[in-house]
């Protein structure tokens, strides 16, 4: 299969991609084990149900990283509430215990950054040197 950088629809080619972190409530160390396993099951299966492509996954004992790439009407606060909202529900119900430990499994906070094929440099350089030509 070919790698292809850019994605395209009707009225658009994107490349959108992010970096997103999360913890679980009061930064507990409770994404192990089954617990691990099924997280990224459940992550999966709620990026093929929203449309987004999750490239790169790591679920650390007290927080998840993913690189995800979605289309441009995607806002990644959007992506991490489905994201959240899906496994915290899921994952409760399936390892009761985590009911008693936790009084919700996710913090209410997360981390996304943007990440580009090009640098910020040089877009600004870019866009500077418009004028130019």
């Amino acid at each position: 299969m070919v790698y292809q950088r850019w994605k395209r629809s009707n009225k658009s080619v994107y490349n959108v991609g992010y970096h997103l972190i999360w913890c679980p409530k009061y930064r507990r160390q409770v994404l192990v084990g089954e617990i691990e396993m099924r997280l990224k099951e459940l992550l999966n299966i709620k990026a093929g149900e929203i449309g987004v492509n999750i490239e790169k996954m790591e679920v650390m004992p007290d927080h998840v990283h993913l690189f995800v790439k979605t289309d441009p009407t995607m806002s990644p606060h959007f992506v991490i509430q489905q994201f959240k909202g899906y496994t915290s529900r899921m994952l409760r119900q399936e390892f009761p215990h985590l009911k008693s430990k936790l009084p919700t499994l996710w913090t209410r906070s997360y981390y996304a950054e943007s990440v580009g094929h090009i640098s910020e440099a040089v877009v600004k350089k870019y866009i500077e040197e418009q004028k130019k030509v």
